[in-house]
Order: structure tokens, then C-alpha cells, then sequence
């Protein structure tokens, strides 16, 4: 079987992919165990990743980003997945400044985006609430104009990046008398130095240990009312689901890489293990899963290059990329679950790769939306 290519790669990128390889190996990868011990990235890894060019790539060099299409993006939550290194939160970095990039005025893009293209600022996606997942116009937490300020009180949870939060995309409602959509605003919140700012506790998850998952609390926080992303308030809603199948596919991509390193791990343990005087792979159901596992990825990898060229030429819409959010991270749970089972008792011990990918996985499938209402929205379209 020859080798696939994804059809966006070129020569630029494969020279990028390798950097970018050779920079994980040598940076992070050394340093996962202890991050997913702490429970959250050493703040300097940051900067590195931004003085190696990895943060921002697929954003205007003018603002300091690499200049480069999604497909450098692509690249890096890739070898992100390959290593594998889960601690690194870059998805939400390019989410939040994706939200700057369109929405933000000039004087907020070049306040922020070099700052995060080179790691200084960290940005988190201010979102979810205790009462409030998937079903956004449910949030809470309030924005109050007081002249040149807003007053916001509130509190989120399952906040990535929510530790080293330097700069938060926060959903607010600014308009509480207002039901649904028109009530919510997207206001960009500066931390430092932040009265009335607070992180809570560091949440435990069954998995991505490394990834500093936070509790949030605003209690009478002022921020400039230039902070507002937008011309005028209640676009918030609108923006967020103009956005979502840029982070969707964000996911879909690691889903992609999670499974195909699943299976070639899997494919060489099998290879190694002796048993019943011969290997693991010399059993025909191994082989037989495996092929199964193998095909599956397969084209879950063909679907994701075709959203991401779609990407690219501005025409992937919100169905298709929610059919690739729940349809790819589905699949990876289960491959990473097949696999795991191949593995028998070793499977299930931490210090093999298999058992973190299995726990890491389960996740994609809730966050940025869960699957049920992925599944919703496909409906919707038909």
C-alpha cells in the first residue's frame, strides 16, 4: 500500500512539519510527565513555542502571526498529536485569536495578537458555566455599561488555559432584559493586575492531565468598554457560531492524528508480542482489527483533508464541519479503545501510550459542543 499525501501538503510544509517535530522532541516532549503532574505547562514553554514561530501561524504576519494558511495550523496540532503532547493548549491560543482577527478593531489586533504569536500573552475561551455547555444562551455571567467601563460578574468553568490567562474571550450577557442571542457580547478581559479577577481551582479530568483546566470568578471586574469585540453589543452569539467551525475542525485534526498514532503503536506492539510461540499480530483477529482500525483512520483522514481545503477556500460550511467534530472524535474514541484491548493488561497502564490516548480522547467528544448537538445542526441542514 503506497503511502497517502494529504493533498494541501507541499514541500513549504514539510519543511515546517519537521521543525516543528525536531522542536517538540527536544522542548516538551521531555517535560510531559511533569507538566501533567503539575496540572498545568511551565509558563516559559510559551515563549519558546512563539520564538520557534509555531503559535499563530495561519494569522497575518502584519500582527505578528506566521502568515501562513490553516494548513501550517494543521501541521502543528498534528505533531501536537504524534508526540503525543496534550498539555499544550495552542488550539484555544488560535481560537482566541481568530475571534480578535475578525471581529477586533485595529488598535485591539495589534494590542494582542503579536503579544500571543510570540507567547507573552496567553488566551483562554471564556464560555461554558456551571449551568450553561452547550446551550450558550444560557450563560449568566453579566457585563454592566458604567461609562467607560464594564462591570462584569459571573463565573465559568472548564476553562483551558484558564492558569496562565493572560487575555479571556469572555461571553457575557450585556443586555440581561434581552432572551436569546441578542443578549450575549464577546468582551476581550486583560487579567494582570485585575481586580475582582479570580482562578479557582485546577479541575481533575479522567484525562489531559497536562492541560491547566480552571474555574474562573468576576466579581464587580472593570474593563474598558474598548474591550468589546464588535462595533455594538449583542453580536456575541452570532460570532461565536461564526467561529466554531474553525475550532471544531481544530479538534477534528488532532481526532485524525490521535487515531492514526493509535494504530501504529498498536501495530508494532502486536508485532512485538510473543505469544503461543508466535506474536500477537500472527492472530488473525489482531490483524483483522487492526485492518479495521487502519481503514477507519483512513478515511477520516481523507474527510479531514477535504474539510481542510474547504477550510482554506473559504467554503466550509457549519454542517460539514460539525460532521467532522462528532464523526472523527467518535472514531478516535473507539480506535483508541480497540487498541487499547489489543494491549490486554498493558493497556491499561499509564506508562504506555495507548492507555493516556484512550483516557485524552474521551473529552473531544463534549467539548466545543458535544456530539448530540453536532448531530442537531447536521440535521438541521437537511
Amino acid at each position: 500500500m503506497s503511502a497517502y499525501t494529504s493533498p494541501w501538503m507541499n514541500d513549504d510544509l514539510a519543511i515546517f512539519r519537521k521543525s516543528v517535530r525536531q522542536f517538540l522532541r527536544a522542548e516538551f516532549l521531555p517535560h510531559e510527565d511533569r507538566w501533567r503532574a503539575q496540572h498545568h505547562i511551565d509558563r516559559e514553554a510559551w515563549l519558546k513555542a512563539g520564538q520557534a514561530g509555531f503559535l499563530l501561524a495561519d494569522v497575518p504576519e502584519e500582527y505578528g502571526g506566521g502568515g501562513g494558511t490553516f494548513a501550517y495550523t494543521a501541521v502543528v496540532l498534528e505533531e501536537l498529536g504524534y508526540a503525543p503532547v496534550t498539555s499544550f493548549g495552542c488550539s484555544v491560543q488560535e481560537i482566541v485569536a481568530h475571534y480578535v482577527l475578525a471581529y477586533g478593531s485595529e488598535t485591539q489586533r495589534r494590542a494582542w495578537l503579536p503579544r500571543m504569536a510570540a507567547g507573552e500573552m496567553v488566551g483562554a475561551i471564556g464560555m461554558t458555566e456551571p449551568g450553561a455547555g452547550s446551550d450558550l444562551q444560557g450563560i449568566k455571567t453579566t457585563a454592566r455599561r458604567e461609562g467607560d467601563h464594564y462591570v462584569i460578574d459571573g463565573s465559568k468553568t472548564f476553562i483551558t488555559n484558564g492558569w496562565h490567562a493572560d487575555l479571556i474571550c469572555l461571553a457575557v450577557k450585556t443586555d440581561p432584559a434581552q432572551r436569546g442571542a441578542r443578549a450575549i457580547s464577546l468582551i476581550m478581559v486583560e487579567t494582570k493586575d485585575l481586580a475582582g479577577y479570580r482562578v479557582g481551582r485546577t479541575l481533575e479530568k479522567i484525562g489531559q492531565h497536562g492541560q491547566d483546566t480552571c474555574e474562573l470568578f468576576f466579581d464587580g471586574v472593570r474593563v474598558p468598554a474598548a474591550n468589546l469585540l464588535g462595533s455594538i453589543e449583542g453580536q456575541g452569539f452570532a460570532q461565536m457560531m461564526e467561529q466554531l467551525p474553525y475550532e471544531r475542525l481544530l479538534i477534528a485534526v488532532s481526532a485524525v492524528a490521535t487515531m492514526e498514532l493509535a494504530v501504529d503503536i498498536t501495530t508494532q506492539y502486536a508485532k512485538d508480542r510473543k505469544l503461543f510461540g508466535g506474536t500477537l499480530m500472527n492472530l488473525q483477529h489482531t490483524r483483522f482489527a487492526l485492518a479495521e482500525c487502519k481503514t477507519e483512520a483512513h478515511i477520516g483522514r481523507v474527510f479531514l483533508d477535504s474539510c481542510i481545503e474547504r477550510l482554506m477556500a473559504g467554503t466550509l460550511d457549519t454542517a460539514t464541519a460539525s460532521m467532522a467534530k462528532w464523526w472523527l472524535t467518535d472514531k478516535q474514541c473507539a480506535i483508541a479503545d480497540a487498541c487499547l484491548q489489543l494491549h490486554g493488561g498493558y493497556g491499561y497502564m499509564v506508562e504506555y501510550p495507548i492507555a493516556r490516548i484512550w483516557a485524552d480522547s474521551r473529552v473531544q467528544r463534549i467539548y466545543a459542543g458535544a456530539n448530540e448537538i453536532m448531530k442537531e445542526l447536521v440535521a438541521r441542514s437537511l
